[in-house]
């Protein structure tokens, strides 16, 4: 298999990924698949799903977990409502986000993922050993499914997710890198940050972003790859110097606008074999 083979972030039926259709179009070899919803996640589903990637010649490399209730609006509202973190849903979400690894098995892929949404930054928070506690049992759920669990990057600055998955404990909690989330909520130069937390990498986000005004207390604002401040080059770069061998996957989510969606991801995906071919990657 090629090195960093460049994917997508798709969906079945949930979520802001896009569909089979314009993977398949757009000869995309590798996806990021966007957990179903609950009453889709069945065997069936899954049997006729990997049918149909098989016949197209596509591998889901990472299912993604997601909630019904989530929202990025802005960066109060994510604290509220994101991940395992809000304390109203995390019984209920943690239970699900067991069923998505599950599920996940059944398609065949050994990797979950999720935003495990806003962890207090200081470790004496009541709440920060509940996070540990909660993630520790995802972690544990994964691991009877020989599955490795991967955090997805923004909220947190690089030394503060380092501090987290050395408390959690677990050797199969790994990261999910996406650069744009750094810039989105201003938590952290990208390119610095994937050096410092390098070791953990094992997927990664290709997704670009402009810094807000006042980074941290407002959301940045995405844009399509090459367009912003991550700095592809710089980012591709880095990844070869931490040894990252994985996909590339792209994500640009325009539900709203698929065909400008899917002409972003076209040139995302120009993007990023260019830059490939000049680092010498194959």
């Amino acid at each position: 298999m090629e090195k960093w083979p460049i994917g997508v972030f798709a969906s079945i039926d949930a979520g802001l990924g896009v569909k089979l259709e314009v993977v398949e179009e757009l000869g995309i070899p590798t996806i990021h698949l966007h957990a179903p919803h609950q009453n889709t996640r069945t065997p069936k589903v899954a049997e006729k799903f990997v049918a149909k990637l098989n016949e197209i010649g596509v591998k889901i490399s990472v299912v993604f977990g997601g909630f019904e209730g989530e929202s990025y609006a802005d960066i109060p509202t994510v604290i509220k409502t994101v991940g395992l973190v809000p304390p109203e849903t995390r019984a209920e979400r943690t239970q699900e986000m067991k069923e998505i690894a599950d599920f996940a098995r059944l398609l065949g892929v050994d990797i979950v993922a999720l935003h495990l949404g806003f962890v207090p930054h200081d470790e004496n928070d009541p709440m920060y050993s509940d996070i540990v506690a909660v993630t520790r049992e995802v972690c544990d759920h994964c691991r009877s499914n020989d599955q490795r669990l991967h955090l997805e990057t923004g909220q947190e600055t690089a030394d503060a997710l380092l501090q987290f998955i050395a408390a959690v404990g677990r050797d199969n909690l790994f990261i999910n890198f996406d650069p744009a989330n750094m810039v989105l909520y201003g938590s952290g130069q990208p390119i610095e940050a994937l050096r410092k937390v390098g070791r953990f990498v094992r997927s990664v986000h290709c997704k670009d972003a402009r810094w807000a005004a006042n980074p941290g207390k407002e959301w940045g604002a995405e844009v399509p790859v090459g367009q912003g401040d991550v700095n592809f080059e710089r980012f591709l770069a880095t990844l070869k110097e931490i040894g990252y061998d994985g996909p590339l996957t792209i994500e640009r989510e325009i539900p709203q606008d698929p065909t400008r969606q899917k002409a972003e991801i076209s040139q995302a995906v120009k993007v990023l074999t260019d830059l490939k071919k000049k680092l010498g990657i194959s």
